[in-house]
């Protein structure tokens, strides 16, 4: 049981085919309080995602106009292709009482820590087993040409090299314990961000 708590950001980053967009359709699947932000970017859609689901898919013209409105907490050119996160929904849920999960990357979460306090946010780092697993598991999805494998294992090592910015590191070598131990990593900030008010007036009923 936890007391009333404040609403927080989560980050997870990690370099792609690391796990972290799996780890975090977990997290938000199975946790009625925690809300997973969707992204707009111009990537072409593929097969099976769903627009408003997935991502929010945008012409670059579209997303420019926001950008230049302002209306991104943060954006990043990825791949030739452009990402963003709406403020409005992050305000909205943080409102509503709900945390909110960030799948993003290193540059993302360093433009949202410049929007918020340190003590609203957690920040974890997803590594893979090694870089040949991270290949391996890449060249599994079946979903890029060989070229763009090769530009996501270059782009690995710069990604990597920026785990010192977060708070904390899990090596996904197996995929329920990464779950369980942001499960864990997560619960910690709740007890952390309970409310002051409503412990005291919790703990009225026992004096």
């Amino acid at each position: 049981m936890f007391i009333n708590h404040q609403p927080f950001l989560i980050i997870i980053s990690s370099p792609s085919g690391a796990g972290k967009s799996t780890l975090c359709k977990m997290i938000s699947s199975n946790d009625p309080l925690i809300r997973l932000s969707i992204s707009a970017t111009t990537r072409k859609k593929r097969p099976q995602e769903i627009s408003g689901q997935h991502y929010f898919f945008v012409s670059e013209e579209k997303f420019l106009q926001m950008q230049q409105k302002q209306e991104f907490l943060e954006s990043a050119e990825v791949f030739g292709n452009y990402y963003g996160t709406p403020k409005k929904m992050v305000d909205d849920s943080l409102k509503n009482g709900h945390c909110v999960l960030f799948d993003i990357d290193w540059q993302g979460a360093r433009q949202i820590k410049e929007n918020y306090a340190s003590q609203q946010i957690v920040s974890i780092f997803i590594l893979p087993p090694s870089l040949q697993e991270l290949e391996r598991r890449l060249r599994a999805r079946n979903q890029d040409s060989e070229e763009i494998v090769q530009d996501r294992m270059k782009k690995a090592r710069s990604e990597i090299s920026h785990f010192n910015e977060y708070d904390y590191l899990i090596i996904n070598d197996d995929l329920n314990n990464s779950y369980l131990k942001i499960r864990s990593i997560i619960e910690s900030k709740r007890v952390e961000r309970q409310n002051p008010q409503d412990i005291q007036n919790f703990i009225k009923q026992f004096l």
